[in-house]
């Protein structure tokens, strides 16, 4: 690859190209036409490209005046040898210049040899896996007005110790066979307009439904509705960790990202430090009634933390007072991090970029479709415009699981909410302004179809009351194609096949293009359903209304009540110093 990547360089056969990219075609060849010695005159090496009668004619007129001439041309007189020491002196000029050029040239061409073998040696360092480890059904959204669609990505933190590294920073040396915990999960959305992110975590001890999910090696690991969720990266990897988020939320999941204790590490250095705070100083240490602990030692304040010291903060659970606070101070932990790489302008800074690029293509493990250098800057170019105060950061509300207080469960009306919004990017801040979608620019308008007559087309209406996690209403499929019928829709029938998902949807055949669009729009504004909840399915035999997990009952939709910033109590957990369990509070003074 190396070979091909120089192979004729600086050869003749190159200058056709060269010009093409603008460089100087005169460079080329130039040490053919001056030679080591510089005996050719000059003046033959002012046109290469002149015809060969022309440059014989000089040769010839050049060859008299050396012979006898007196004049300024050339001669042995004191005229001809001042013009020869003045044509000494500047054809030399012109060869040094000539080897600057041609130096330059060469380490142009070597500095991008070795930018492509440092980009193809970034990219050998990226881990990927599959992007899912089962199916969910949850389908992309659709693309607003502009054409653009949200961008979700699970964030998991793992607790491996498989590599000695994690066992010097983690313990656990009697860990190195288990099989490894998603111990941190955040699910990254970034909206369709790149304006806004939230980050959203469900706590590790969380109990929820993780569907049948398949390893990468074959294994295939059984649902079940009694695990934590932090469970599912060892029943198939990360690809099951994202299954079982689409499943709980009805989120489309375009990528996982993973990172291990050392990887942790390694970024925390890269970026030199992160800021975090708390209120009184911490010590997170083994007391007489809760042993471990992670180490942790702070003072009071605000102090750059990395190395050891970073993953510490994020395993602290003790001091923070449960899981809940641990995601606090993680999300603290994230945002800080954040500002600080939009303070270092890291993503103009060449410098501070190749560091990251480094670090991070060691540290991170990457679902398959990010496997490329080009496609993690191009992520994180979505994200570098977000502002801070557009970046919210949250926690789904939890109480202790009726079958063990150790463990927790979602209070189910708060997902609902936050998963709803996630859905239909409704954002979790209130900072932002109304957008009013306009056209692509040099886009021509295509022509919207009128719709059919309601009687001419057939359409199947599916239950999926029963959501990710509930029980369906019997006869829900069957209510709301009366409701159909009784509007025109005289083709409209119930399946008997459930669909169980959380939002109601209206499907159609991508290949039926703009006329299959306005025929679902007619079925859903017949309902109620708003436009967004049409969708084009490239697998759709025709029109299908799926009735979601979100419309159990009633003959019309009820659109959702949820506006920008209307997150469920307790759910926005951005803090600006965190508090200390009292029994983990440090003075100061006391030693390690």
């Amino acid at each position: 690859m190396g070979q091909k990547s120089v192979r004729g360089e600086g050869t003749r056969g190159r200058v056709p190209r060269a010009r093409e990219r603008g460089w100087d075609d005169d460079l080329h060849g130039a040490g053919e036409v001056t030679g080591v010695g510089g005996d050719v005159p000059e003046e033959n090496a002012a046109r290469t490209d002149a015809p060969a009668s022309t440059r014989a004619e000089r040769r010839r007129g050049t060859a008299a005046g050396d012979a006898g001439g007196t004049g300024s041309g050339g001669g042995t007189g004191a005229g001809g040898r001042a013009a020869a020491r003045r044509r000494a002196k500047k054809s030399g000029k012109r060869k040094v210049l000539r080897w600057v050029a041609i130096t330059m040239s060469v380490l142009i061409l070597g500095t991008a040899g070795a930018g492509y073998l440092y980009y193809e040696h970034l990219n050998g360092n990226i881990r990927g896996g599959s992007r899912a480890g089962g199916d969910s059904g949850v389908k992309k959204a659709a693309p607003n007005a502009l054409g653009d669609t949200p961008l979700n990505i699970l964030l998991i933190g793992s607790d491996s110790r498989a590599d000695a590294k994690n066992v010097a920073l983690g313990g656990g040396k009697n860990l190195r066979q288990a099989k490894p915990l998603a111990d941190v999960q955040m699910l990254l959305h970034v909206s369709a307009d790149r304006q806004n992110a939230s980050i959203v975590t469900i706590p590790r001890d969380t109990i929820v439904p993780i569907p049948e999910c398949k390893g990468e090696d074959g294994s295939t690991y059984p649902a079940t509705t009694t695990e934590p969720i932090n469970e599912t990266l060892g029943r198939g990897g990360p690809g099951c960790t994202l299954t079982t988020w689409e499943s709980i939320t009805g989120v489309y999941i375009d990528h996982w990202m993973m990172i291990d204790f050392a990887g942790v590490v390694a970024m925390a250095d890269e970026v030199g430090g992160v800021p975090v705070c708390v209120k009184t100083g911490v010590w997170d240490r083994s007391t007489r009634r809760v042993k471990g602990g992670s180490g942790l030692q702070l003072p009071a304040g605000t102090t750059e933390i990395q190395g050891k010291q970073a993953l510490q903060w994020l395993r602290t659970r003790h001091a923070f007072g449960n899981d809940q606070g641990r995601a606090k101070a993680q999300h603290m932990y994230i945002n800080g991090m954040v500002e600080k790489l939009q303070k270092q302008n890291a993503w103009s800074d060449t410098g501070q970029l190749t560091g990251l690029a480094e670090t991070a293509t060691k540290a991170l493990q990457v679902s398959d479709e990010l496997k490329s250098v080009k496609k993690l800057f191009d992520l994180s170019m979505q994200l570098k415009n977000v502002k801070m105060n557009r970046l919210t950061t949250a926690t789904v509300p939890t109480v202790e699981w009726s079958q063990n207080r150790n463990k927790l469960q979602m209070v189910k009306s708060s997902a609902d909410r936050m998963w709803a919004m996630l859905r239909d990017d409704i954002a979790f801040d209130k900072n932002g302004k109304p957008a009013t979608p306009k056209p692509k620019p040099d886009t021509p308008a295509t022509p919207k179809a009128t719709a059919e007559a309601p009687g001419s087309f057939a359409v199947t209406v599916a239950n999926g009351t029963a959501g990710t996690n509930g029980a369906p209403v019997e006869g829900r499929a069957k209510a709301v194609t009366e409701s159909l019928t009784g509007k025109g829709f005289t083709q409209a029938e119930a399946s008997k096949e459930p669909q169980p998902r959380e939002d109601s949807v209206v499907m159609y055949p991508k290949a039926d293009g703009d006329q299959g669009r306005a025929n679902a729009v007619s079925v859903a504004k017949a309902l109620g359903l708003p436009e967004t909840k049409v969708r084009p399915d490239a697998e759709a035999d025709g029109i299908t209304l799926v009735v979601g997990a979100d419309w159990r009952e009633g003959a019309t939709y009820k659109k959702p009540t949820a506006v920008a910033g209307d997150l469920p109590e307790g759910a926005d957990d951005k803090a600006t110093c965190m508090d200390i369990y009292s029994v983990y509070r440090w003075d100061g003074k006391s030693k390690n």
